[in-house]
């Protein structure tokens, strides 16, 4: 008997380390690079799951398509890498010009598992959009994530996708350019659903919590033992924020909504040209002025969204036939026009909206159009952050027009314009979801960090479907966890004909499912402790979630309570405040 109960602790033991392990076994590695080097860094994981990823044992573990030609080659420094020869340009029997591949390698694949991809690549020539495509068990072609890669030096792709069935599953890299594809250091890292969500829990408490200690002292600087301390959050430190429409003007329920979930609002279209100046000449601010001094009134910080929109499509019909001059005149109006109304009034510009996929000022004014409007906004308003708003960078690793290689360039091209050198320049990301893919959202996220920019999520939504709630709040947990997203805001605009995907709440503005996650997120992202008593040594220690606080000092020898309101951010991460009572 004695045996066999040894033997059930023992098993036991096991158990709980191994489940332990299964949840805690590998941190998130963040490591991320928007610079074309020499050669490339070292594969992240090791590897994790992928076999010689830097093919310093040849080709051991890697195959070709096509019967395409591949060797391992060797920079000057000694590096190896593999290297495929004729890949591209090669026509099928339907005569279709068929895409370059690198080489490619099977690889055993779990169900519910996320899977961290990345890899360093070059072409044979000139620079060329290269994709990381995984090859499912279940037989679906996933775009795990995209870059655009230069001959003469290595780019890093981050990215991954999700495996839902267990099976063979096959990675190698792809593009429609004549050119052939050049790999090393390439990484697959499996997470489970449970890892991924333990690693999101640990990156969110360490970028949104400090512990800070709290002393009570009295008027003769002796601290004062077991004082009861009260902690009160006047405002949360991470900006959330939604789209807000000019029906809140007129509705008491709805101003009452939004201004007690909400730090900060971007207003759905009513700063606009179009909605500012729908007839040439004839400028009404009308509207924006009153929501201003609406969200003022309630302590809601506005973006300006937008000064410009590059998209043919939402020009007024007197802007588009205009000539060279007059479109340049028309445009100085505008620019000065709202930006000195609202200098100093909003956080934050989206200064050329959606400037990767669209290009009607560019067309009309040369390649630097976007860089010069940047410029002028930046010379009349010197506190806002000037935003690149773009969608699909985070939503869509298929789309060519937004992977984030694209958007650093862009972004390149405008800090680099002569004079910008010091605009304050932030990165906007849409995040306008269906099914999100939130291993390439990761490594999109964590490849942008690298700009040193602030960094939102802009427009957040998730379209309709049975999935919504679930996926929203996938969406939102992702961006709340990562160190380097600065604020979120979500576009979830109310109209009372409907919203544009997704609605928070009914008409009369009682919650619908979406909205009860939305508040159920804000309330645990502001949990902490309400209460604590100090120690003998007039001290308590708390984690706290960043935040403007409130904190009420009380004891029986003291005469009144003593309040001390304090800001707790990052910098307050292990400090030490004295209270004075």
């Amino acid at each position: 008997m004695k045996i066999f109960m040894k033997r059930l602790v023992l098993s036991l033991l096991w158990v709980a380390l191994f489940q332990g392990c299964m949840v805690q076994s590998v941190e998130y590695d963040h490591t991320a690079s928007i610079e074309c080097l020499r050669d490339p860094m070292k594969p992240l994981y090791k590897g994790g799951i992928i076999q010689n990823g830097e093919f310093n044992s040849g080709l051991m573990g890697w195959s070709t398509y096509r019967n395409i030609r591949a060797a391992v080659s060797s920079s000057p420094s000694g590096n190896k890498f593999a290297v495929v020869h004729g890949a591209g340009g090669s026509l099928s029997s339907s005569g279709n010009v068929m895409p370059s591949h690198s080489v490619y390698q099977r690889v055993q694949m779990q169900s519910d598992t996320h899977y961290s991809l990345s890899a360093w690549l070059q072409v044979s020539a000139g620079t060329a959009h290269v994709k990381a495509i995984v090859r499912a068990p279940n037989g679906e072609r996933v775009i795990a994530g995209a870059v655009a890669a230069q001959s003469g030096c290595w780019s890093m792709l981050k990215g991954g996708m999700t495996a839902y069935s267990a099976g063979h599953g096959e990675i190698f890299f792809e593009s429609d350019a004549p050119v052939d594809i050049w790999v090393d250091s390439v990484s697959l890292q499996p997470f489970t659903f449970d890892e991924w969500d333990a690693n999101n829990r640990r990156s969110a408490d360490k970028a949104r919590r400090s512990t800070v200690k709290l002393v009570a002292r009295g008027a003769d600087g002796k601290p004062v033992a077991n004082a009861n301390v009260s902690i009160q959050l006047l405002r949360s430190g991470f900006p959330f924020g939604n789209t807000m429409t000019k029906e809140i003007l007129d509705l008491p329920e709805y101003e009452k909504w939004f201004t007690s979930r909400f730090t900060v609002a971007t207003f759905e279209n009513e700063m606009k040209w179009y909605s500012t100046e729908w007839a040439q000449n004839q400028e009404n601010y009308a509207i924006p002025d009153n929501m201003l001094k609406l969200a003022q009134k309630a302590g809601i910080k506005v973006r300006g969204h937008n000064v410009f929109w590059d998209d043919q499509s939402s020009q007024m019909q007197w802007v588009r036939p205009m000539n060279l001059d007059q479109l340049k005149a028309a445009m100085q109006k505008r620019l000065k026009s709202v930006v000195t109304r609202y200098a100093g009034k909003v956080i934050h510009w989206d200064v050329v909206n959606e400037n990767l996929h669209f290009n009607f000022f560019e067309t009309k004014l040369g390649p630097s159009a976007s860089a010069q409007i940047y410029q002028q906004v930046g010379q009349i308003d010197h506190t806002a952050i000037l935003f690149m708003n773009e969608f699909n960078v985070l939503e869509q690793p298929g789309d060519p027009n937004a992977v984030p290689s694209k958007y650093v360039d862009k972004m390149t091209q405008i800090r680099s314009y002569p004079g910008n050198g010091g605009l304050k320049l932030g990165v906007g990301l849409e995040s306008h979801f269906s099914t999100p893919n939130l291993p390439y959202m990761k490594g999109a996220l964590d490849t942008l960090a690298k700009l040193k920019l602030p960094m939102w999520m802009t427009e957040v939504d998730v379209v309709k479907g049975a999935n919504q709630v679930k996926f929203l709040e996938q969406v939102l947990r992702e961006g709340y966890s990562h160190p380097n997203v600065d604020g979120m805001v979500m576009w979830a605009a109310w109209h009372a004909k409907g919203c544009y995907v997704m609605c928070l709440t009914d008409n009369s503005f009682k919650n619908l499912p979406v909205g009860d996650l939305v508040d159920k997120l804000i309330a645990e992202w502001k949990t902490h402790k309400k209460a604590a008593t100090a120690d003998e040594n007039g001290a308590v220690e708390l984690s706290l979630p960043h935040g403007e606080y409130n904190f009420t000092v009380t004891h029986p020898s003291l005469n009144s309570a003593a309040v001390h309101t304090m800001t707790v951010d990052a910098a307050s991460s292990g400090s030490e405040y004295t209270i004075s009572v």
